[in-house]
C-alpha cells in the first residue's frame, strides 16, 4: 500500500496501524512524509501504545557489591497507573564489573571491556527475561563510549596500540564491522553519559565538555556544557528526545541543546522541580520521565524513596515548554544504592 493509500485511510485506523508498529521502526517511517513524521510524535499514538502496554523503563540502581534492577510499566487496564517492580536480572558474566548498557527496541545491550580488555557481549530480551551471549566484537578492546544510532550500537574503544577505534553492530543482520575511525585520538576517555544526537555519538563528562563523533565520516567536534555545575555523578542525567538533548543540573534545571544556535537554554514551566543530585531520565510514552532519589527521607535510617514526574515537552518558536504531572512515589531502596541506568525498552 502507497503512504497516499494508506493516508487515506481513517486518520483513528492509521493511528491504530501505527502503534502497533515496532517504536524501532519509527525513524523509517518518520521519513515517509510529513504526516507520518506527526503522527508518530501526536499524543494520540501514544495513549494508543499506554493501552497495549508497549513501552517500559528498565532502572537499575547499584551499591558497590551488588545491582537491583526495577521495571515501570503501565498499570493493566488503567493507562495513568504505573507499576515500579522490582526484577531479577542475573548478569551472567561474573568477571565484567560494569559492562555499557544500551536498549535497542526490546533488547538490552551489555557491552563488557570496562577494565579488562573484552568482545564479549550479552543480550537481555525484556520480553522474556532471559539472556543469550550475542556475537563477539571482531577484537577485544577497553570501551571508552557505547551508543546507538537508529539500529546501530557504536562501539568507541581502545586496543593494545592504545589508538582509537570504533565497531559498530547491526541489530538486524548481527554482524561487527568496522566503522570510520575518529579524526581525533587524544581527547576519547570513558564517559560519564554517553547520548545519540543527529547521528553522533556524543560522550558528555564531568569537565563541562561533551565530544561528539560522526558515525558517518568519523568527524568529531567538541560540544560545551553549561558552566558553572559539573555534571553530576549520575549516568542517567541526560536524555535525547525528538533528537534534542536535554541535560539536568540541580543548579539551572532541567536544559535544553539549541543545536541550530548552539546554545544551552533552560526548559520552561518547571521552576517547581525538585533541586536533586541523582536523577534518571527516559522517553515513556511520548513523555519524559524524570526520576529522582530522595536522600532527605530516610526510612527507618536505612531506605530511601525513589519518586517520579512525567513531563510532556512542547518545542515552538526557539523555547521549549514542560508540563510536569503531579509527582508519583515509586518505592524505597537501600540507601547504599544510586541510580546506574535508566532504559526505554519498547516492542
Amino acid at each position: 500500500m502507497s503512504p497516499s493509500s494508506f493516508s487515506s485511510l481513517p486518520i483513528d485506523i492509521v493511528l491504530e496501524i501505527l502503534a502497533r508498529a515496532p517504536k524501532l521502526s519509527y525513524a523509517t517511517l518518520s521519513c515517509v512524509s510529513k504526516n507520518f513524521r506527526r503522527l508518530l510524535r501526536s499524543p494520540e499514538i501514544h495513549k494508543i501504545r499506554s493501552l497495549l502496554r508497549r513501552d517500559s523503563l528498565f532502572i537499575c540502581l547499584v551499591s558497590e557489591t551488588d545491582a537491583q534492577w526495577f521495571t515501570l510499566r503501565r498499570a493493566e487496564n488503567n493507562p495513568t497507573e504505573n507499576h515500579f517492580v522490582s526484577i531479577d536480572v542475573a548478569f551472567p558474566c561474573q568477571t565484567e564489573q560494569e559492562p555499557s548498557v544500551v536498549a535497542i527496541g526490546p533488547e538490552i545491550f551489555f557491552i563488557c571491556g570496562s577494565f579488562y580488555p573484552s568482545s564479549t557481549m550479552w543480550v537481555l530480551d525484556s520480553r522474556t527475561g532471559t539472556f543469550r551471549q550475542g556475537p563477539s566484537s571482531r577484537a577485544a578492546r577497553l570501551y571508552r563510549s557505547v551508543g546507538a544510532v537508529g539500529s546501530k550500537l557504536y562501539v568507541i574503544g581502545s586496543y593494545r596500540d592504545d589508538e582509537v577505534h570504533v565497531e559498530s553492530f547491526d541489530v538486524k543482520t548481527q554482524t561487527w564491522e568496522l566503522a570510520p575511525v575518529p579524526e581525533e585520538q587524544g581527547w576519547w576517555w570513558s564517559s560519564t553519559v554517553t547520548v545519540s544526537l543527529n547521528r553522533k555519538v556524543c560522550a558528555l563528562s564531568f569537565s563541562n565538555n561533551a565530544k561528539c563523533y560522526d558515525t558517518r565520516d568519523g568527524s568529531c567536534e567538541r560540544l560545551g556544557l553549561p558552566k558553572g555545575e559539573r555534571l553530576w555523578r549520575s549516568r542517567t542525567g541526560a536524555y535525547v528526545m525528538n533528537n534534542v538533548l536535554y541535560v539536568y543540573y540541580a543548579r539551572f534545571g532541567l536544559m535544553w541543546y539549541d543545536s541550530e544556535m548552539r546554545l544551552w537554554r533552560v526548559v520552561n514551566g518547571l521552576s517547581h522541580l525538585n533541586k536533586v543530585r541523582s536523577v534518571a531520565m527516559a522517553e515513556y510514552y511520548g513523555k519524559l520521565a524524570f526520576l529522582w532519589e530522595d536522600d532527605e527521607v530516610r526510612i527507618s535510617g536505612e531506605m530511601k524513596e525513589v519518586w517520579c514526574r512525567m513531563i510532556a515537552l512542547e518545542r515552538s518558536e526557539g523555547e521549549v515548554h514542560g508540563i510536569a504531572e503531579a509527582a508519583q512515589l515509586l518505592g524505597s531502596v537501600p540507601h547504599a544504592y544510586r541510580l546506574q541506568h535508566c532504559l526505554s525498552v519498547s516492542d
